[in-house]
């Protein structure tokens, strides 16, 4: 089955946290236990812990990037990286373009508890981009 960005916002509706929401998507897709994911990704969300610089969605959007595209060979770091790189800037400028920022402080126009409405568009978005790109 192929993830979406509804798959996306429907996770953070269920108060996963935004990288949570992002990242646990593509879990089945990619052969991934959304359970080990999904604790894995629990100090991603508000900017890195709270810390709203990088936008938690963005981050599973790297994420999930990096799953998509990693070779996973280790013998061979470099096999697939630099591609994986270019891919993870490519995708930073789209959401920068979309969004105006990639960073959590800019991002969360809105205070209260989640799912607020801005971090769901930041995790759509991150998806809608997930799902634009080859591979």
């Amino acid at each position: 089955m192929k993830a979406t960005k509804k798959d996306a916002a429907e996770r953070f509706e269920k108060m996963y946290n935004c990288c949570q929401a992002v990242v646990c998507a593509y879990c089945e897709e990619l052969g991934v236990k959304e359970e080990d994911v999904f604790r894995m990704t629990e100090g991603f969300g508000l900017g890195m812990g709270g810390l709203k610089d990088t936008c938690g969605a963005v981050t599973g959007m790297f994420l999930t990037i990096g799953l998509k595209n990693s070779a996973g060979d280790r013998n061979d770091p470099y096999a697939t990286k630099k591609d994986t790189y270019e891919k993870i800037l490519k995708a930073a400028e789209v959401f920068r373009q979309r969004m105006g920022s990639i960073y959590c402080r800019d991002l969360k126009t809105e205070e209260g508890p989640q799912p607020l409405p801005c971090c769901k568009k930041c995790v759509e978005e991150a998806a809608a981009i997930i799902d634009e790109m080859d591979y």
